[in-house]
């Protein structure tokens, strides 16, 4: 599972977005793991590597987040990341909860709880 974190993050983000975005998705939204930039393979696997440390450290009871502050958690991760990446990123990657699409959240939620499978 080491080397699959990423993949599992990304699979779950793809999953997300072709159930919850409207209409067809921009390719790079569904862009498979193998062709996915590398800034992006690390971004997943370390937001991944986040998200199972606080389910860790919280003993699971994380799971009681509600939908909303599992997806902020991601969302706020992601932001890490992006940042982490991009010096000057442009200010839709780096968007706070409140305005992003309800299909990004929805998707957030679903990476959350996808991870916690394996929590």
């Amino acid at each position: 599972m080491l080397n699959d974190r990423g993949r599992v993050f990304r699979e779950a983000w793809i999953a997300g977005v072709i159930k919850h975005y409207p209409g067809e998705p921009k390719p790079g939204y569904i862009t498979p793991w193998d062709e996915t930039p590398d800034w992006e393979r690390d971004a997943a696997t370390a937001v991944y590597d986040q998200v199972l440390s606080f389910l860790t450290a919280t003993n699971g009871a994380a799971a009681k987040l509600t939908l909303e502050q599992k997806g902020r958690f991601v969302a706020l991760c992601w932001i890490g990341q992006i940042f982490k990446h991009f010096p000057d990123p442009k200010p839709s990657y780096v968007a706070d909860w409140d305005t992003l699409p309800e299909w990004q959240k929805a998707t957030d939620i679903d990476i959350f709880e996808r991870i916690e499978q394996d929590a």
